[in-house]
């Protein structure tokens, strides 16, 4: 598959970077579009098989599949003058926000098109992507969760979730930094150097998540493993829940849809 990557700001340029270090696409199928000719240059020099150009025509001639990059606002102005063949290409849309059914009124009502919803930790090839698709297909579907597997964890869902989704992981992610912060903080309170402090809370964190990923258990069974009777760990728990920790971050989660 070829792929044009139209945007090369933060979320575009760490998309071609996840795709280069996969084994799915090759690095000289990537494309990447910016005005921003430094971007190009940092991009380029990162990845020197890849694409680079500032003109977004020219980006998707050749490519199979066309990825957008941009702020939500410029999404209208960059997808109307694209002529994209809605019988041989597909478009990917992270534009926050954006609808399939707008995606496809600024496109063709024919393109296959799929909305995604990655977080940052794309970067580190970690994301959590939410994919929801009109037009496409099993094989399609399937192609796409593929791509982003590589980047992370990819899940297909309906688009009717994808509020409720967003802010259980890219908004998320927010909220898992900001427990990593305060922990830290409480470390260096007790006398622990901030780094040390960050990567003993930042690594703990990380070991939940591979608990819960790797072994189909569920938080309230790993809790049980670490909490003894009239221990240290159940006296900290109570004092969270004295504190209304849970509440707060269903209340954040619910906000946030």
């Amino acid at each position: 598959m070829k792929i044009a990557i139209i945007g090369a700001g933060n979320m575009g340029g760490a998309i071609a970077k996840g795709l280069a270090q996969g084994s799915i696409i090759k690095n000289r199928d990537i494309t990447v579009a910016d005005p921003d000719i430094k971007k190009l240059e940092a991009l380029q020099a990162a990845i020197p098989e890849i694409t680079t150009t500032t003109q977004n025509d020219k980006a998707i001639e050749q490519a199979d599949a066309i990825l957008l990059a941009v702020k939500p606002w410029l999404a209208a102005q960059v997808l109307e003058p694209l002529k994209i063949n809605s019988q041989k290409q597909i478009l990917i849309s992270i534009a926050a926000g954006i609808s399939l059914e707008q995606l496809a009124l600024w496109t063709s009502a024919e393109l296959t098109i799929f909305r995604l919803v990655p977080n940052t930790a794309i970067s580190e090839l970690a994301s959590m992507t939410l994919i929801a698709s009109r037009n496409a297909t099993e094989k399609q579907e399937q192609q796409i969760i593929d791509i982003f597997n590589e980047m992370g964890l990819a899940m297909l869902i309906p688009e009717s979730q994808v509020s409720a989704t967003t802010a259980l992981t890219s908004c998320g992610i927010a909220y898992v930094l900001k427990y990593i912060h305060a922990a830290t903080e409480a470390g260096v309170e007790m006398g622990i150097y901030p780094k040390a402090a960050m990567k003993m809370v930042a690594q703990s964190v990380k070991g939940a998540a591979e608990l819960i990923l790797n072994n189909d258990t569920h938080p309230a069974i790993e809790i049980d493993k670490v909490t003894t009777p009239g221990g240290i760990t159940i006296k900290g728990l109570n004092e969270l829940d004295h504190a209304g920790f849970s509440s707060a971050i269903i209340r954040a989660m619910k906000v946030s849809k």
